[in-house]
């Protein structure tokens, strides 16, 4: 039996690769000989991120700017495989309670960057006909819970934008993939609650959650398989965790 032909992407940007899902798919890809383009916001993680890969060049700026964005874009070489990482959640409050702050972060960073950034990749992709956009979404995009109401309609967007992308690419050779992580034990409960570590490591407690490893395995295999195979969404959840059903209010309870 011979080995199954893998694709391997000549050049990978990555989002927010400075933040514990970046450096897991930084690292997976650099194994596999990819050319590297590293975005974060803090100019010294990203220095010292690249530092690590002969292969790796930075890229620093908000992903939320949009003109810094399009500054930078201009800049990079031809693109193979674009991972929209870059995302957050804040807060968990109930959606009269909630911040209008964080709720407008969330969208400008889930949504309307991705959107951008997404447009301005795809162009070149289109022209060359090749390409792969893998987007991090959630599975709070498919499930809802109480206290994520924007945050899960935000990824809920990302998957619907996939699946459209997937039609408005037809004959370009193009291929969107949403990954869909459920809990991941990240960096992600310490910024939704703004530094909280104790509410943080409350979320994870006693429980065998994903790790960031898991998410990059998931993304390089979708990654890399050949250019004729598209993964449309792929949810990964750990074996301990599982939708939960509805709930009912119950008088006196």
């Amino acid at each position: 039996m011979t080995d199954y032909a893998r694709h391997i992407p000549k050049t990978v940007l990555i989002t927010g690769a400075t933040g514990d899902f970046g450096k897991a798919f930084a690292a997976r890809f650099a194994a596999l000989g990819c050319t590297l383009i590293l975005h974060g916001r803090d100019q010294k993680k990203v220095d010292a991120l690249c530092a690590l890969y002969p292969k790796a060049q930075g890229v620093v700026f908000d992903i939320a700017d949009k003109d810094a964005m399009i500054a930078a874009v201009k800049t990079l070489p031809p693109v193979d495989l674009l991972i929209n990482n870059a995302g957050l959640a804040l807060g968990l409050e109930r959606g009269h309670e909630a911040s209008l702050d964080d709720w407008e972060t969330m969208i400008e960073v889930n949504v309307t960057a991705l959107v951008r950034l997404t447009r301005f990749v795809a162009e070149g992709m289109a022209e060359r006909q090749s390409g792969h956009i893998i987007n991090i979404g959630s599975t709070a995009g498919n499930y809802p819970y109480r206290g994520g109401s924007v945050y899960g309609a935000t990824k809920a967007f990302v998957k619907q934008f996939s699946l459209a992308l997937r039609a408005d690419f037809s004959g370009l050779g193009i291929r969107v993939t949403n990954v869909e992580p459920a809990q991941v034990e990240t960096q992600f409960s310490t910024v939704r609650f703004k530094g909280d570590e104790g509410r943080a490591k409350g979320v994870y407690d006693g429980t065998v959650s994903l790790k960031a490893e898991d998410i990059a395995e998931s993304v390089v295999w979708a990654a890399t398989l050949p250019p004729h195979v598209n993964i449309n969404r792929l949810e990964v959840m750990a074996t301990t965790q599982y939708p939960a059903g509805l709930a009912m209010e119950r008088a006196g309870k």
